[in-house]
């Protein structure tokens, strides 16, 4: 069997710039390969470093269309905001275009918010009735409790492979959000997932080297192969890897 592509480095700045360097020569690949990247963007707080170096890459913005793989159910201008933090971190530091955005309406009641946001990809991609998009790139990051996107341990949505997005209630953060699902991570052209930290390693060692279930380890989701997912971590993370 193939090993994951774990890619370590010495701090987390390091490795939200190897990050962002490759996420660019994969929008590059893609542009040139079908004259556009479609990417889909995770939130928190890991990202923004690599926003900030990504942010400052040559890139042909205008053939970059953006999503979001997951959102809080709150409006873009609320701290919270997945949306927020690219757009200050991101989005306006790069001049992204705004008729490039395709943004979770977080403002929106979450069943409503997640019907909005299925229907916009369905158009985009140009999708017949139960086909997956296929996004270029999706960014995704990793909880301390091995969650991925709003994919949290034990939720029933974890199992299910064949819608695009819904919205979901994390107990633990007392938080509505809404969520690309299974089957769209495992459709990606490439996956990147951005990961560093101590309190990242005995998750990082669960999805990668543990027993395989989904359901208690969300980020074991397309997270090694066959599926093209490439690591980006810190030594903290990787301290319990074999090496």
């Amino acid at each position: 069997m193939m090993s994951p592509t774990v890619h370590t480095y010495a701090n987390a700045e390091e490795a939200a710039q190897a990050c962002a360097e490759r996420m660019a020569g994969i929008m590059k690949e893609s542009i040139e390969q079908r004259g556009e990247a479609r990417v889909a963007l995770s939130g928190g707080s890991t990202p923004k470093l690599m926003f900030g170096y990504l942010a400052k890459l040559p890139m042909d913005w205008k053939q970059v269309w953006l999503y979001w793989v997951d959102e809080r159910v709150v409006p873009p201008e609320d701290p919270d905001s997945n949306y927020r933090m690219a757009m200050e971190y991101l989005i306006r530091p790069a001049g992204i275009p705004i008729e490039n955005l395709n943004r979770i309406a977080g403002e929106r009641y979450p069943e409503e918010a997640a019907a909005h946001y299925v229907s916009e990809i369905q158009v985009d991609f140009q999708l017949k009735e139960g086909e997956l998009p296929v996004f270029d790139l999706i960014h995704r990051g990793m909880g301390a409790d091995s969650h991925t996107a709003s994919l949290f341990p034990g939720d029933p949505l974890v199992d299910d492979e064949y819608e695009i997005a819904a919205n979901t209630y994390v107990e633990k953060f007392k938080s509505h959000r809404v969520t690309l699902m299974p089957g769209v991570l495992k459709a990606a052209r490439h996956t990147v997932i951005l990961a560093p930290g101590a309190d990242k390693a005995e998750a990082l060692w669960d999805v990668l080297e543990g027993k395989p279930n989904e359901r208690a380890h969300p980020c074991q989701i397309a997270a090694k192969p066959p599926y093209p997912t490439e690591w980006f971590v810190d030594e903290a993370a990787a301290r319990l890897l074999r090496k």
